[in-house]
């Protein structure tokens, strides 16, 4: 916000020095998308394929569970056997080795689902990105025209401060790389 905040002064005071007016818009794409028939498609889609994740997640974090129940039943169990003294060292020596092997899967289980929850989050922002990015392209073309229409120098977005637009006729980059030579 203070980048976008100071290059519109920037640009305010470099527009009044060489005495023309810029005329600054914005809009809020949000607004936009929320009422943009191809954006509604675009999210129920999205809106699909999270869905299918999160089934698979939930269907895993049940596996998980039952796994975990397993083991601390296990556990109690052996604890009370020992405790009544009902073991041999043989024995608690095999119990203590099949708990090691039940806690490792389970550790296991958990991080294997960790990761998979990274890739999922990453996978759907891929998807949204993608699936997006038509719809994105034909709000900035429709930007673009009605600013030139309405003769806009600057087209700002509430929702992200970013620049949509800005009129050739006001971009100095090249004179600061000249200023830099």
């Amino acid at each position: 916000m203070k980048n976008t905040i100071f290059a519109l002064l920037f640009l305010a005071v470099v527009a009044a020095t060489a005495g023309a007016q810029v005329k600054i818009a914005f809009v809020d794409s949000e607004v936009i998308i929320a009422q943009l028939p191809e954006a509604q498609d675009v999210k129920k889609k999205l809106e699909e394929q999270q869905k299918m994740y999160i089934d698979t997640i939930s269907a895993m974090e049940n596996e998980i569970k039952t796994k975990a129940d397993a083991f601390k039943s296990k556990y109690e169990d052996a604890q009370k056997q020992i405790e009544a003294g009902k073991l041999t060292p043989d024995q608690i020596k095999n119990l203590e080795s099949e708990l090691g092997l039940m806690q490792e899967e389970v550790q296991s289980m958990d991080q294997g689902l960790s990761a998979y929850k990274q890739n999922v989050q990453k996978a759907l922002y891929d998807v949204q990105v993608e699936l997006f990015k038509p719809v994105k392209e034909k709000i900035t073309k429709s930007i673009e025209a009605l600013a030139k229409e309405l003769k806009y120098n600057i087209v700002l977005d509430k929702a992200s401060d970013a620049l949509i637009y800005g009129d050739k006729d006001i971009d100095i980059t090249f004179k600061v790389l000249d200023k830099l030579k």
